[in-house]
């Protein structure tokens, strides 16, 4: 396990879900410092009411300056013009973003520095802090996003990619595409936080939130944003189809969702808190994930696959490449021909011994084992074999990479880091 080290992490907000870089980052945090900057300058904002909100809360995060959100984890928010599209904003940020990290970073004891990237389009800010590594964690097809500037990000991306030692991807798809992009790509699928979610299943009725408990069963349930990537005309279809079912959507809706309206088996519950998703997992029937297929989403590994299954749950999932590999006791469907079939069999896999079977398969990948693996390879830069890694099991022997191109030496403290 990486040990030592002042970890700046340039990511989405601290406050969010928890999804893979906040798993991550709490694991190397047990024996590093980890800085963890909150990012919002890769698309510029729209007017709506949302935008507005979130402009809001990102301002009061800048005026309260650092803070302390968990052991040996400080969140920074600065403030960054959200202009992606312009190359006199993106300079400002890079240095007003530097100064301010090395401004914090001196604080702490004088340690190693290495940069873990969650962000794709911040090459300008890896130029002004010479780090003992650089890391870019690829967990999504970024230019795919709605409200993002794809050819812009696609170019951003590749200047990341060359700025840095190693990339992290987290499905063969993008293992694949980003391989053709850098000589140190790697593939580690997510983990998952196993004894949270495993609690589900030894949790009493009684324990089920309540406004889960007053909604008739079987309940088809969904954890996730509520986004353009969930297919709510399939799940519209499927509940008029099937109206003795229950359809209950948990997480922030960020997209129209009329196609849902009027129907009264379909139960959009908000977001709730990480705390609280096995209780509502205990009062699932069967976990969805019904994405669409796009560019977006056959680059997805959903970190959601491995929380129903740790959980116990039957999962119907749209057939992406990284849930298919948990097949045939994760069943796959796109139409609604193919959907209510297996929606049906998933139900009917409701034994003990299948609830059991589910939650072996991930028992053995939690977030720890992910992050040792990560430390690995981010100490240990070897030569990248040429063929392709070993997809099955999911990880097993993964290439190491090697240094790419002309790094600058290690940097043994932080009073070093410079701007250039």
């Amino acid at each position: 396990m990486i040990t030592g080290r002042n970890i700046i992490c340039i990511a989405s907000n601290w406050g969010d879900h928890p999804t893979s870089k906040h798993h991550v980052m709490r694991c190397l945090a047990e024996r590093n410092h980890v800085l963890w900057v909150n990012f919002h300058a890769s698309r510029r904002p729209r007017l709506t009411g949302r935008d507005a909100r979130l402009t809001l809360r990102r301002l009061r995060q800048v005026w309260a300056g650092p803070r302390q959100a968990a052991p040996h984890i400080d969140v920074l928010s600065p403030l960054v013009l959200p202009l992606p599209a312009s190359p006199v904003a993106r300079f400002i940020n890079a240095r007003v973003l530097a100064r301010q990290i090395r401004r914090t970073l001196r604080r702490l004891p004088c340690r190693p520095v290495q940069l873990w990237l969650f962000a794709p389009d911040v090459p300008e800010l890896i130029e002004r802090l010479r780090a003992e590594r650089v890391v870019y964690y690829c967990v999504d097809d970024f230019a795919a996003f709605s409200g993002y500037n794809t050819p812009l990000v696609e170019e951003l991306e590749r200047r990341t990619m060359r700025a840095s030692d190693v990339v992290i991807t987290t499905s063969a798809t993008l293992y694949k595409t980003r391989r053709a992009q850098h000589p140190c790509v790697h593939l580690v699928p997510h983990g998952v936080d196993f004894d949270h979610f495993a609690a589900a299943a030894d949790l009493p009725a009684d324990a089920v939130p309540a406004d889960l408990r007053t909604i008739p069963r079987p309940i088809f349930g969904y954890m996730g944003v509520i986004s353009d990537y969930v297919d709510l005309d399939l799940l519209a279809r499927a509940a008029r189809a099937r109206p003795e079912w229950s359809f209950a959507l948990l997480g922030d809706v960020r997209c129209d969702t009329r196609a849902l309206s009027g129907l009264g088996n379909v139960h959009l519950l908000g977001g709730r808190p990480y705390e609280q998703l096995p209780a509502y997992c205990r009062g699932f029937d069967v976990g969805l994930i019904p994405f669409r297929l796009n560019r977006l989403t056959v680059a997805v590994n959903p970190i959601k696959l491995r929380e129903y299954l740790a959980a116990g749950l039957p999962v119907v999932s749209a057939p992406l490449d990284e849930v298919q590999r948990y097949a045939p006791t994760v069943r796959s469907a796109r139409t609604l021909d193919e959907f209510l079939p297996a929606c049906a069999a998933a139900l009917r896999s409701a034994s003990e011994s299948d609830r059991r079977t589910r939650q072996e398969l991930v028992r053995d990948e939690g977030w720890r084992s992910r992050v040792e693996l990560l430390s690995d390879i981010v100490e240990h830069i070897r030569p990248t074999p040429e063929e392709e890694p070993a997809l099955e099991p999911a990880v097993g022997q993964m290439p190491v990479a090697r240094p790419h191109g002309a790094r600058p030496a290690v940097i043994p403290c932080v009073s070093n880091l410079g701007g250039r």
